[in-house]
Protein backbone atom coordinates (compact mmCIF):
# COMPACT_ATOMS: atom_id res chain seq x y z
CA UNK A 1 0.00 0.00 0.00
CA UNK A 2 1.55 3.24 -0.97
CA UNK A 3 2.07 5.62 1.73
CA UNK A 4 -0.10 8.97 1.67
CA UNK A 5 2.35 11.75 2.00
CA UNK A 6 0.19 14.76 1.92
CA UNK A 7 -1.32 15.82 5.31
CA UNK A 8 -4.40 17.18 5.89
CA UNK A 9 -3.89 20.64 7.68
CA UNK A 10 -7.83 21.12 8.02
CA UNK A 11 -8.51 23.37 4.91
CA UNK A 12 -10.81 22.74 2.78
CA UNK A 13 -9.53 22.36 -1.02
CA UNK A 14 -9.60 25.75 -2.97
CA UNK A 15 -12.28 23.87 -5.06
CA UNK A 16 -14.73 23.58 -2.85
CA UNK A 17 -14.19 26.85 -1.24
CA UNK A 18 -14.54 28.47 -4.70
CA UNK A 19 -18.12 26.92 -5.28
CA UNK A 20 -18.90 27.85 -1.52
CA UNK A 21 -18.02 31.36 -2.17
CA UNK A 22 -19.72 30.88 -5.57
CA UNK A 23 -23.03 29.40 -3.62
CA UNK A 24 -23.06 31.79 -1.20
CA UNK A 25 -23.08 34.75 -4.14
CA UNK A 26 -26.00 33.05 -6.20
CA UNK A 27 -28.04 32.84 -2.57
CA UNK A 28 -27.40 35.68 -1.54
CA UNK A 29 -28.23 37.95 -5.19
CA UNK A 30 -31.45 35.63 -5.16
CA UNK A 31 -32.65 36.87 -1.63
CA UNK A 32 -31.39 40.53 -2.21
CA UNK A 33 -33.65 40.42 -5.42
CA UNK A 34 -36.75 38.82 -3.77
CA UNK A 35 -36.74 41.48 -1.33
CA UNK A 36 -35.72 44.47 -3.36
CA UNK A 37 -38.31 43.04 -6.37
CA UNK A 38 -35.82 44.39 -9.16
CA UNK A 39 -31.88 43.54 -10.15
CA UNK A 40 -29.89 44.67 -7.65
CA UNK A 41 -26.08 46.93 -7.38
CA UNK A 42 -22.78 45.61 -6.79
CA UNK A 43 -22.76 47.61 -3.34
CA UNK A 44 -25.81 46.15 -2.22
CA UNK A 45 -24.55 42.84 -2.73
CA UNK A 46 -20.90 43.96 -0.97
CA UNK A 47 -23.28 45.57 2.04
CA UNK A 48 -25.41 42.16 2.69
CA UNK A 49 -22.43 39.90 2.21
CA UNK A 50 -19.90 42.41 4.14
CA UNK A 51 -17.59 42.25 1.48
CA UNK A 52 -15.51 44.81 0.07
CA UNK A 53 -16.93 46.14 -3.24
CA UNK A 54 -13.81 45.13 -5.55
CA UNK A 55 -14.44 41.63 -3.93
CA UNK A 56 -17.75 41.77 -5.34
CA UNK A 57 -17.20 43.04 -8.73
CA UNK A 58 -14.83 40.27 -9.38
CA UNK A 59 -16.54 37.36 -8.28
CA UNK A 60 -19.10 39.42 -10.94
CA UNK A 61 -16.82 38.60 -13.07
CA UNK A 62 -16.77 35.46 -12.67
CA UNK A 63 -20.36 34.83 -12.49
CA UNK A 64 -20.85 36.31 -15.03
CA UNK A 65 -18.49 34.31 -17.27
CA UNK A 66 -20.16 31.42 -15.91
CA UNK A 67 -23.16 32.20 -17.56
CA UNK A 68 -24.93 32.73 -13.78
CA UNK A 69 -25.33 36.43 -13.24
CA UNK A 70 -25.74 39.12 -16.18
CA UNK A 71 -25.10 43.14 -15.88
CA UNK A 72 -27.50 45.54 -18.02
CA UNK A 73 -25.62 48.80 -18.70
CA UNK A 74 -26.17 50.43 -15.25
CA UNK A 75 -24.25 47.67 -14.07
CA UNK A 76 -27.33 46.08 -12.21
CA UNK A 77 -26.93 42.53 -11.45
CA UNK A 78 -29.43 40.06 -12.03
CA UNK A 79 -29.51 35.92 -12.27
CA UNK A 80 -29.97 34.53 -15.87
CA UNK A 81 -31.89 31.16 -15.48
CA UNK A 82 -28.96 28.93 -14.95
CA UNK A 83 -27.96 31.41 -11.87
CA UNK A 84 -31.59 31.19 -10.35
CA UNK A 85 -31.84 27.50 -10.57
CA UNK A 86 -28.69 27.27 -9.09
CA UNK A 87 -29.60 29.69 -6.25
CA UNK A 88 -32.48 28.36 -5.61
CA UNK A 89 -31.21 24.73 -5.01
CA UNK A 90 -28.75 26.17 -2.30
CA UNK A 91 -31.61 28.12 -0.78
CA UNK A 92 -33.59 24.88 -0.73
CA UNK A 93 -30.93 22.97 0.69
CA UNK A 94 -30.37 25.53 3.29
CA UNK A 95 -34.00 26.38 4.33
CA UNK A 96 -34.75 22.60 4.69
CA UNK A 97 -31.45 22.31 6.92
CA UNK A 98 -32.52 25.37 9.48
CA UNK A 99 -36.04 23.86 9.54
CA UNK A 100 -34.66 20.74 10.92
CA UNK A 101 -32.50 21.82 13.39
CA UNK A 102 -35.08 24.16 14.64
CA UNK A 103 -37.40 21.02 14.91
CA UNK A 104 -34.60 19.20 16.57
CA UNK A 105 -34.41 21.88 19.11
CA UNK A 106 -31.03 23.97 17.82
CA UNK A 107 -31.72 27.65 18.53
CA UNK A 108 -32.12 29.85 15.33
CA UNK A 109 -28.83 31.98 15.53
CA UNK A 110 -26.83 28.29 15.97
CA UNK A 111 -29.44 26.65 12.92
CA UNK A 112 -29.02 29.71 10.21
CA UNK A 113 -25.02 29.21 10.60
CA UNK A 114 -25.13 25.39 10.73
CA UNK A 115 -27.42 25.15 7.87
CA UNK A 116 -24.91 27.53 5.57
CA UNK A 117 -22.11 25.11 5.98
CA UNK A 118 -24.67 22.14 5.86
CA UNK A 119 -25.71 23.32 2.40
CA UNK A 120 -22.62 23.30 0.62
CA UNK A 121 -21.28 19.89 1.45
CA UNK A 122 -24.28 17.49 0.48
CA UNK A 123 -24.81 16.35 -2.27
CA UNK A 124 -27.90 17.24 -4.41
CA UNK A 125 -28.35 13.65 -4.73
CA UNK A 126 -28.16 12.95 -0.44
CA UNK A 127 -30.40 15.82 -0.02
CA UNK A 128 -33.10 14.58 -2.17
CA UNK A 129 -32.93 10.93 -0.70
CA UNK A 130 -33.53 12.97 2.80
CA UNK A 131 -36.17 15.31 1.35
CA UNK A 132 -37.83 12.49 0.68
CA UNK A 133 -36.82 10.01 4.24
CA UNK A 134 -37.96 13.30 6.14
CA UNK A 135 -40.09 15.33 4.50
CA UNK A 136 -41.24 19.08 5.72
CA UNK A 137 -44.54 18.65 3.81
CA UNK A 138 -46.27 20.97 6.71
CA UNK A 139 -43.47 23.85 6.52
CA UNK A 140 -44.10 26.80 3.62
CA UNK A 141 -40.73 28.67 4.74
CA UNK A 142 -38.34 25.62 3.30
CA UNK A 143 -39.13 25.90 -0.39
CA UNK A 144 -38.18 29.15 -2.65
Amino acid sequence: MKERTAKFDGRAPSRLIKNESKEDYLESIYLLQRELERPIRSFELSEQMNLSKPSVCRAMNHLRDEGLVEMDGDYYISLTDQGETEAKRVYAKHCYFKAILIDAGVDEETAENEACRIEHIISDKSFALLREKYPLTDRSDINP
